[in-house]
């Protein structure tokens, strides 16, 4: 009996001895990825899909891969939501002038720069320009897109009237046949607002999503349903559904939750930030308006941008251009999540547009145009006041 008893102790003790062995999970502020706040049981179940057809659907030529691609999932670029690295930045091509891209019919814009066996994969015509494109973060792209028209537009100066070297622009864009206007969309001449992408070129994360599929795996949707190798129409290889469940998934992320807030430095690095007119672009706070997404309706989130075109000089003009933006034209990208970048990166930090800039403080000392002000502020500041404001940007 005695015997019993004990060898039934260690058998009761080997679960618990086994789950003191288990890694913690990671706190909420170390991660970019898991839902927002308030979803219904109904929306966190179409999160859930979203997040398995984003992470864990890789393509293969049997699913309808290529035959031109560049990856085959779409998590592959956007490790934990995070920021893309070398490895998975990607090239855009076209010309420097705005009428629009002439070398669609040549696979552009995008080079899809593998293909399935059997296939060439493409190349950049003689006489496109290009750009490369480092894969942004995901993380709260539904409170970006839930900003109204007229929010950005407040935010936009284009001819500079107060004075301060900075004149915001927003990108004019066309839409895609199967886009619906978000409410309170702002027509300009048949054009609208972009807000995703290095250069705002996508009106919304449908056409972000539909274009990924299509542009980045040869995955061919009722919404990009032409081939990219061989022009032609032909059967959706994705269905409209799981398109759907990605852009829920990807709208529903989480905001990056800020870290050490309440240290010295990160706080003296937040007033340098503010010092030196970081601020003027990478606005602080923006609000929601209203959106289908209870959650995310009338939100007052703080993603460090202002969703518009800034002229950053010559230095990172790449020659290329996307809608109405010009070619030394990028937008400005939220810096929420900066200090967890590296997780994505493999240990180090590929920052800018595409990856040049291997740490915080290159990426400021490469800003011209209407960043040069700022960038040369920060050149005057001490070292110790240069430490609290990275200290500070690594804490959003």
């Amino acid at each position: 009996m005695k015997r019993f008893l004990y060898v039934l102790l260690i058998v009761l003790s080997v679960p618990l001895s086994c789950k003191k062995l288990e890694p913690a999970a990671p706190e909420d502020h170390e991660t970019l990825d898991g839902p927002v706040e308030g979803l219904s049981d109904e929306q966190r179940a179409m999160f859930l899909k979203g997040d398995i057809a984003f992470n864990n659907d890789v393509f293969t030529k049997e699913t309808g891969l290529g035959p031109l691609f560049v990856s085959t999932s779409c998590g592959s670029c956007h490790a934990g939501d995070g920021k893309g690295h070398p490895f998975t930045t990607l090239t855009r091509f076209g010309q420097i002038n705005e009428q629009g891209n002439l070398f669609l019919h040549a696979g552009g814009p995008q080079l899809q720069n593998r293909a399935i066996p059997g296939h060439q994969p493409e190349t950049i015509p003689a006489a496109a320009t290009f750009s490369k494109f480092t894969p942004p973060a995901n993380t709260g792209l539904g409170f970006l897109d839930a900003v109204s028209d007229a929010d950005i537009l407040a935010m936009a100066d284009p001819n500079d009237g107060d004075g301060d070297g900075i004149s915001g622009v927003t990108n004019w864009v066309s839409l895609k046949n199967y886009i619906t206007l978000r409410e309170g969309s702002i027509d300009n001449a048949g054009k609208y607002i972009g807000r995703f992408g290095k250069k705002g070129a996508a009106y919304n994360l449908l056409q972000q999503t539909a274009g990924a599929y299509n542009q980045d795996m040869g995955i061919v949707s009722t919404y990009e349903p032409y081939d990219t190798y061989s022009g032609e129409e032909i059967d959706p290889e994705v269905s409209n559904q799981t398109v759907q469940h990605v852009v829920f998934y990807l709208k529903t992320l989480k905001a990056p939750v800020p870290r050490n807030t309440g240290d010295a430095n990160t706080i003296a690095g937040k007033g340098l930030f503010t010092q030196i007119n970081c601020n003027k672009c990478h606005v602080a706070e923006l609000k929601t308006s209203a959106s289908s997404i209870a959650a995310l309706s009338y939100q007052t989130f703080a993603p460090y941008t202002d969703l518009l075109l800034h002229d950053m000089g010559n230095a990172l003009d790449d020659g290329y251009t996307e809608g109405s933006a010009k070619t030394y034209e990028w937008k400005t990208p939220p810096l929420w999540g900066l200090g967890l970048a590296k997780i994505s990166q493999g240990g180090s930090y590929y920052l800018l547009h595409d990856g040049r800039a291997r740490s915080i403080e290159e990426a400021i000392l490469l800003h011209g145009g209407e960043g040069a002000h700022a960038r040369d502020k920060y050149k005057a500041l001490s070292k110790e006041e240069k430490q609290q404001l990275i200290i500070f940007l690594e804490s959003l």
